[in-house]
């Protein structure tokens, strides 16, 4: 029922457009990017930080809900499970729990961990994401400078057989500045040319402008990591129901009722972005 992100990022770079990355914190979030996915006719990648899972109860609990809201909700476009920022410990244990796809930051490790996980993901059909330079901002407790990627360093990657390669740009997790210069597309250029046909990943989707945003797919983006734009809408509409007093109206206070505006919110955000990054009816 889950699938490898590998055929559905191969395709997305043919086709020009990109898969949308949207992290998911709990069932609301789960529920609520696999319905848009489906009413939308696009492939889509859940993305679980290590925390995320740790919060949810544990990757198994995950692969669980997921696959179980794919059948209850008859969903019908590739659905891949990935984690995101991985550790080496993480990426063994969700490829264990049955994740379909992960993504592994080697740059604390050696490159033999690097090509272990390459050689068990290969072996289980389970695509593979590296990342070459870090992504500014902070994620899930995981920091980087925003760095931009060093092309060499990014071919030596890519050619350990990794199936989409995140290369620092210039983007960062989170918020933007307004100081903020913007994504180099002459790093993106060269980055492209160094590493040929492997799909890359734009992470620190939020709140980088639309014209930007076609721009890196044009150039070889065929993944888009969106987080903090969910968890802000998902914030205000809960804020604005509670703020004008609805949790206190008859039984506002069911958590079905009070967290309904947020669902909304987060699928209103979702079909957004998928229709952004040009992947609707591309199931």
């Amino acid at each position: 029922m889950l699938v490898s992100a590998k055929e559905m990022l191969i395709k997305a770079r043919e086709g020009k457009y990109a898969i949308g990355h949207f992290n998911i914190n709990n069932l609301e979030w789960a529920k609520a990017v696999l319905l848009t996915a489906k009413e939308t006719n696009s492939p889509v990648i859940l993305g679980v930080s290590e925390g995320a899972g740790k919060y949810m109860g544990g990757y198994k609990t995950v692969v669980a809900m997921v696959t179980a809201l794919i059948e209850d909700l008859s969903i019908n476009v590739p659905v891949a499970l990935h984690l995101d920022h991985g550790s080496y410990e993480g990426a063994l244990k969700t490829i264990e729990a049955g994740f379909s796809s992960v993504m592994f930051d080697g740059s604390h490790y050696s490159i033999e961990k690097t090509k272990e996980i390459i050689r068990i993901a290969r072996e289980k059909g389970i695509s593979i994401e590296a990342e070459v330079g870090s992504i500014g901002g902070e994620e899930d407790g995981v920091i980087g400078a925003g760095e931009v990627a060093d092309p060499s360093e990014c071919k030596l990657i890519a050619e350990l057989g990794v199936d989409m390669l995140a290369a620092g740009i210039g983007n960062i997790h989170g918020k933007y500045p307004a100081n903020w210069k913007g994504l180099d597309f002459e790093a993106l250029t060269a980055i492209k040319k160094a590493t040929g046909d492997v799909p890359l990943v734009l992470h620190g989707g939020t709140g980088i402008p639309e014209d930007m945003i076609k721009r890196a797919i044009s150039l070889g983006v065929a993944k888009i990591n969106v987080n903090t734009e969910c968890q802000l809408s998902f914030a205000a509409a809960t804020r604005k129901y509670i703020e004008a007093g609805k949790d206190l109206e008859s039984k506002g206070f069911d958590p079905r009722k009070l967290l309904a505006p947020g669902f909304e919110a987060i699928k209103a955000t979702v079909k957004e972005k998928i229709e952004l990054f040009g992947s609707a009816n591309k199931a």
